[in-house]
């Protein structure tokens, strides 16, 4: 079944003289204009295109890609304001309105605004609301540090950037810790950085420790392709070149520079740091022999001469000569039977 405000595959019915008309299931028969109609489209062909309302109510199918679908949470341009609302730009003939009531603030023409579309469930019709946190879960989110999410960038506050964690969650990123640059709208990744006791998200854009060198691995190895695999952005450059150019703190570039380098991806050299492309396994370093002297292992037959010379007695010690000289003589005992009689 065909979905209004999203990209479908339909197949083609037939073909008239004002364009083809799609299968559309439940919804019916879907005209897709020929200015809109691909090369060599046949009957039965399957086509991918966009199906919404026209200016005149009109279901229509187009292959244009708009700049967002329903269920999207997308930055746009107001091009207009009337008694109905705001109209914003995103990409078709037709623009999209943002009723007054869905207003989170009085929106002005040629701004950008953090949008949520939406399919009216009683006209079937496409809007868009910045009232946006209606659409977010309203429950405490529930977060692992470290963990890795998608956000949608919000609007810019006194301490960073809001965003839209997992088109569910408002999270923050703080001012001092972006070195990128970002606007509203923007999607990327992120990390948890911490989770409040109220159940609020603080974010960060790179991960710490050796996570953070993995991820800039990448960049900074393409950054080197792109620019005949040199840089002259070295370890020595000042902090803020590395930030404004690679959006890393200079810690960051110096470790995987460092770790890039340890596994032959790179080379320094006096220009600047080279793009290996097809490193050489490093051979395994030669190990010197080994000169300690091992211990005798005792075979039988020494085992047994070893055992007899354990049986033998041992000789008596040499009795040591004393020397007499100035030593007392013992003593003689006294005859009581010699004792004179007087």
């Amino acid at each position: 079944m065909a979905s209004i405000g999203k990209i479908n595959t339909l197949k083609v019915l037939k073909l008239t003289d004002f364009g083809a008309y799609l299968d559309g299931d439940d919804l019916g028969e879907i005209l897709l204009p020929n200015r809109y109609l691909p090369e060599g489209c046949a009957e039965g062909q399957d086509v991918a295109v966009f199906v919404y309302f026209d200016s005149n109510d009109r279901l229509i199918a187009t292959t244009e890609t708009p700049k967002g679908q329903v269920d999207d949470f997308v930055s746009l341009k107001v091009v207009q304001v009337n008694q109905m609302g705001a109209f914003l730009d995103w990409g078709l003939p037709k623009d999209l309105l943002v009723p007054y009531n869905q207003q989170h603030r009085k929106m002005v023409v040629d701004k950008y605004y953090l949008v949520k579309i939406y399919r009216d469930l009683h006209t079937d019709r496409l809007a868009a609301s910045s009232k946006l946190d209606k659409y977010l879960d309203i429950w405490p989110a529930n977060y692992e540090i470290g963990e890795r999410v998608d956000i949608t960038v919000g609007d810019k506050t006194d301490l960073g950037f809001k965003a839209i964690i997992n088109e569910r969650h408002w999270g923050l990123l703080y001012d001092n810790e972006i070195f990128q640059p970002l606007r509203v709208g923007k999607k990327t990744i992120a990390y948890v950085k911490n989770m409040r006791p109220d159940g609020r998200v603080d974010l960060t854009l790179t991960r710490t420790g050796i996570g953070k060198v993995n991820d800039f691995a990448p960049v900074f190895i393409q950054y080197l392709q792109d620019n005949a695999g040199v840089s002259t952005i070295i370890d020595k450059s000042s902090p803020e070149l590395i930030q404004q150019t690679f959006g890393v703190s200079k810690k960051t570039f110096k470790s995987t520079v460092g770790n890039l380098l340890k596994k032959g991806r790179v080379t320094i050299a006096a220009d600047g740091i080279h793009y290996v492309a097809n490193p050489q396994p490093k051979k395994p370093a030669a190990t010197k022999p080994d000169t300690r002297q091992k211990p005798e292992h005792k075979t039988g037959q020494a085992k047994a001469k070893h055992k007899r010379s354990h049986d033998k007695p041992r000789a008596k010690p040499a009795s040591k000569k004393t020397d007499t000289k100035g030593t007392a003589k013992p003593q003689e005992k006294f005859d009581w039977s010699k004792r004179s009689k007087s």
